[in-house]
């Protein structure tokens, strides 16, 4: 009698008797090494036993050559026992309760995949490629074709791939744990790109049992649905090696950066309201943004999410673009081209925070994984949501790894980081016995801390010319000062109190501006303290705060003149540019994420609709003026680069000062009221005659064209200090920027 045949004999007999504990764990999905139980085993001396797990099935046998296998008891457990010869990646045949027949190469048949180098360099935080090796890869082992499956889920009990090609089922294709890493890893032959999936986990000590979708996918369903989708291999076709090469060679500090920060889901919508594909965004947006003269697109994030509220800060994809907006290629075909127009792409990333939702990163794996299990630590107060554990080295691989996968896989041109202050102070709105000091007592988040400066450093090592931005609202020195003097490391950081100041100021009544002068001549003292860039961020006009333009104090007419003096304000003012989209035209309305930029009031036959027109004009404008002339960007970082004219005219509420490079001068005058001050003597360094480069009253902006007939000659009259000075006319609510051409 042979051995299967002596085996199924005893079976027939106590058809439980040889269900082992082991076994009984399995068939309770509660094993948390399926291979030791499933796939090829050397049985005593001289005989090979092959298991298979196949629920709904009636009978099976391994397939060429053609070997039965038996039922084990009552469980959906087959076994061959014997000595035949079987191929090392068998096919096993197997008959359901239909009759319907259907073949597996057993995924059990396969040895571990992943290296222990790359299990190494994980739990040690230093894995810069982890998203090639964790997530869902097209994978070919011994020439058959499949997908690697690999998912960190240290306290998991069991951890299956579920999907369409299982019937959602987690006894079928349970993973191998890879030890101590927390890893959990499955080669599933046959399944190829777009294969639908997520992780079913049991939590250690409990029956509970949780789906969760990828945390390193490249694809998902657009939601509602959350699953996890197998991405292709990346052979997109770029063509920007010029533009790269460039980027590695740019001195971005003492060269115009003028950014145009856009949300993608509604700057424009389609004409059924539903949101533009990349491609098509890629045909209006980069020719609109390069007509008006900026040198970069910010995009708001773009990583997938589940809630178009959120407006993509509460990430639960790190590793993909939104479906909402096409595929993956769709947005590198979007950045590509905007390289070929020379505008780069600036970057959203959200690495402070990540929403609790229930196929999300929260509890990942039963345990508090990703996030703090101290919720004095874990929850974020202002957003309902959890804020990543910067102690655990994988946590930061995730992240730190997913900065990287932006730059290098999609060839981004700088990060904005959002909430640094959220991340680096563990008190940031929290009362007192909501948050606990740190080893030395303070509230500083070492762990976030230590990590934005490794983030900075090997970003910037690794691509040139790549700029990393913190939105950071606080006092914390050195943000953008290197790692190796105590920096953060940053390239630039958002000047807040500039931009808080001088919408204060201007949303005030002129005739009141007088008592409030200190709020534009404030950030003078700290202008370089940073790398600051002057943002007029989608932050200023939501939530009930207004449109820049509704912001602005007076009628109509004033409204739209102090509009344009806080943009000729922006340009030459120390710093590199932000503005949000809409602004640039003096969108009325707060802007909402959920439909179009008010478009159609350009076309009104309205005395507004002239005026927005005037807004881009003058916009296109000063992003030619600053790009053109040095002394505007040169030294936007240095004290060299910029002097008062006068600073103390309060009483007129009149400022001026000059921006300059090695070999010129730029002088800027505003008039903050709407009186026009006429023959108002400003001292100026050099004699000679100077030209109006730009006056935001022109007509041609829709002002009322007061100003100086476009050039004026210096007086041998000395003037606050120097030996010679200019009689201006200086028109109402306006800005006027001079240079000197010549004796």
């Amino acid at each position: 009698m042979s051995e299967g045949k002596a085996c199924n004999a005893e079976q027939q007999a106590n058809p439980n008797s040889s269900i082992s504990e082991p076994i009984q764990r399995l068939l309770e999905m509660r094993h948390h090494d399926p291979f030791s139980i499933l796939g090829r085993h050397w049985v005593g001396d001289s005989h090979w036993r092959i298991c298979a797990l196949l629920p709904n099935a009636y009978s099976a046998a391994i397939e060429d050559p053609s070997l039965p296998m038996q039922r084990i008891g009552n469980t959906d457990l087959f076994a061959w026992t014997g000595t035949e010869v079987v191929p090392p990646h068998y096919l096993i045949r197997w008959v359901d309760h239909q009759g319907a027949c259907h073949y597996i190469c057993d995924p059990y048949s396969f040895p571990a995949q992943l290296s222990d180098l790359d299990l190494h360099l994980f739990t040690e935080g230093a894995h810069e490629h982890i998203y090639q090796k964790l997530g869902a890869h097209i994978h070919r082992v011994d020439h058959i074709n499949g997908v690697l499956f690999a998912v960190w889920a240290p306290q998991a009990e069991r951890v299956s791939v579920v999907g369409d090609h299982n019937h959602w089922d987690g006894r079928i294709h349970p993973m191998r744990s890879r030890g101590s890493s927390g890893v959990w890893e499955l080669f599933i032959p046959g399944l190829g790109v777009n294969t639908c999936y997520k992780y079913e986990i049991r939590h250690r000590g409990s029956s509970t049992v949780s789906l969760k979708a990828d945390p390193y996918a490249q694809s998902a369903e657009l939601r509602p649905d959350t699953a996890s989708l197998v991405a292709g291999d990346n052979t997109f076709n770029w063509s920007d090696h010029l533009w790269l090469e460039r980027r590695r060679q740019w001195d971005w500090q003492q060269t115009p950066v003028s950014v145009y920060e856009v949300h993608a889901g509604s700057w424009q919508r389609a004409e059924d309201g539903d949101f533009l594909n990349w491609k098509t965004l890629a045909h209006r947006l980069i020719p609109y943004v390069k007509g008006l003269g900026f040198t970069h697109i910010e995009l708001m994030p773009v990583a997938e999410h589940p809630l178009d509220e959120s407006w993509g800060y509460q990430c639960t994809g790190y590793y993909l673009p939104t479906s909402r907006l096409g595929s993956a290629d769709d947005f590198r075909y979007f950045i590509d081209v905007a390289h070929r127009y020379n505008i780069g792409i600036l970057l959203d990333w959200v690495a402070g925070h990540f929403p609790k939702d229930a196929h999300g990163l929260a509890q990942f794996d039963g345990s508090a994984l990703y996030e703090h299990e101290d919720p004095r630590v874990s929850e974020h107060p202002d957003w309902g949501t959890l804020t990543f554990n910067f102690a655990r080295n994988e946590v930061k691989n995730f992240l730190s790894a997913n900065a990287l996968f932006w730059l290098r896989e999609f060839h981004i041109d700088g990060l904005r980081v959002d909430a640094v202050a959220s991340m680096i102070y563990l008190d940031y709105s929290r009362e007192d016995g909501q948050w606990q000091p740190n080893k030395y007592g303070g509230n500083e988040n070492l762990e976030a801390i230590e990590f934005l400066r490794e983030l900075n450093v090997v970003a910037h090592e690794q691509f040139p010319g790549v700029m990393m931005i913190a939105e950071e609202s606080t006092q914390w020195p050195q943000v953008s000062r290197p790692t190796w003097v105590g920096g953060l490391g940053f390239s630039m950081k958002w000047n807040m109190g500039w931009m808080h100041d001088s919408l204060a100021y201007l949303s005030k009544d002129p005739i009141y501006r007088r008592y409030h002068h200190e709020l534009l001549t404030f950030s003078a003292l700290y202008a370089h303290h940073e790398n600051f860039m002057l943002a007029l961020s989608h932050d200023e006009v939501v939530h009930e705060k207004k449109s820049l333009l509704e912001k602005m104090a007076g009628d109509d007419w004033q409204k739209f003149a102090n509009l344009r003096l806080l943009y000729v304000f922006l340009f030459t003012w120390p710093g590199k540019k932000l503005l949000f989209m809409g602004s640039e035209f003096a969108q009325q309305q707060e802007w909402r994420s959920n439909q179009s930029l008010d478009w159609h009031l350009l076309d009104e036959p309205t005395p507004c609709a002239d005026r927005r027109q005037g807004i881009s004009r003058l916009v296109t404008d000063l992003n030619q003026l600053y790009r053109h002339y040095p002394a505007l960007h040169r030294y936007d970082f240095e004290a060299q680069g910029f002097t008062w004219v006068d600073c103390h005219d309060s009483q007129q509420s009149v400022l001026s000062y000059r921006r300059d490079s090695d070999k010129q001068t730029v002088l800027v005058i505003l008039n903050l009221t709407p009186q026009p001050r006429n023959q108002y003597r400003i001292g100026i360094g050099q004699k000679g005659r100077y030209l109006e480069l730009l006056n935001s009253d022109s007509v041609f902006y829709t002002g009322t064209n007061t100003g100086n007939g476009g050039e004026v000659n210096s007086q041998d009259v000395s003037c606050m200090g120097q030996p010679y000075s200019l009689v201006l006319q200086l028109p109402p609510l306006a800005g006027i920027v001079l240079i000197r051409t010549g004796p």
